[in-house]
């Protein structure tokens, strides 16, 4: 059976439209709004068979240490010809030296295993539509002057600067703050996403901060539908579902190479993911 050419071209504006109706295909719930945030922070590659999208990957550089791997899709009609691997090789020349992280689904995961990628943590996905509850009285709006401390502290977690996407969230979106003695030590951001709004990055010095971030919008959002998605080793899982955020999905949390997570300040970040803009 012969089959036709698929060519590799540069991601640009023009394939976006086509990416929203892949990822409808695999059941994401990115907007046109979704992809164009995640494609003006990365560098991407899109497989066209007679000029159709059928396959796309992006790369978001944290400066020259660290890269995601995001949006790795490959349209139904298309697996099983080794699709997914050109994609990833792509991925990886766009990447250079950077170390790695990408959120595996269950169907990624063996290809993902195959190129080095090793598990670090588990992602919890919580979502619904919320009741009325109390609002943090530790927790205020985030102002301007706030943006480059959230960076910072942004940075600590993650562990390489993502100042590009903490600058876009602040845009699009809205930022919560915890003050310690006139400092902040704590913020969450929200911001339009998929089917309503979404909680995150949220990065705290305890649990207990961690809850009173994403309460600041929980209690702001009464009957809307929003979405967080944890670690599993927060331990903030048992809490989102108590206030009607069921877990109803997830996915593997990779890195190549391994690094040992940071162990303070807890942190619950959606990294430009193919789960949560990911």
């Amino acid at each position: 059976m012969q089959t036709s050419q698929i060519d590799l071209a540069a991601f640009g504006p023009e394939h976006l439209e086509a990416s929203v109706k892949l990822s409808r295909q695999a059941g994401w719930p990115h907007r046109l709004e979704d992809w164009r945030m995640a494609l003006a922070l990365s560098q991407g590659v899109v497989a066209l068979e007679a000029g159709r999208v059928v396959g796309t990957t992006l790369v978001t550089a944290y400066g020259n240490d660290c890269a995601t791997i995001n949006m790795v899709i490959v349209d139904e009609a298309m697996r099983g010809r080794g699709l997914g691997r050109k994609l990833m090789d792509a991925a990886l020349r766009l990447a250079g030296d950077r170390s790695l992280r990408l959120v595996a689904t269950t169907e990624g995961l063996p290809l993902y295993e195959k190129f080095g990628f090793q598990e670090t943590d588990r992602i919890l996905q919580h979502q619904g539509v919320v009741g009325d509850i109390a609002a943090s009285a530790e927790t205020e709006a985030a102002t301007t002057a706030d943006i480059e401390a959230i960076a910072e502290l942004d940075r600590l977690a993650f562990g390489a600067d993502r100042q590009a996407l903490i600058a876009y969230l602040a845009e699009v979106g809205e930022f919560a703050v915890v003050r310690h003695d006139g400092r902040v030590v704590g913020f969450s951001a929200l911001r339009h996403f998929g089917r309503g709004e979404v909680i995150g990055p949220v990065v705290a010095a305890d649990l207990g901060d961690a809850k009173a971030l994403v309460a600041h919008f929980i209690a702001r959002r009464p009957g809307r539908f929003l979405r967080v998605d944890t670690i599993a080793s927060s331990g903030l899982a048992p809490w989102l579902s108590a206030q009607g955020l069921a877990h109803v999905d997830g996915g593997v949390a990779m890195m190549n190479p391994p690094t040992a997570p940071p162990a303070d300040p807890v942190a619950m970040t959606f990294a430009l993911t193919n789960q949560a803009l990911g």
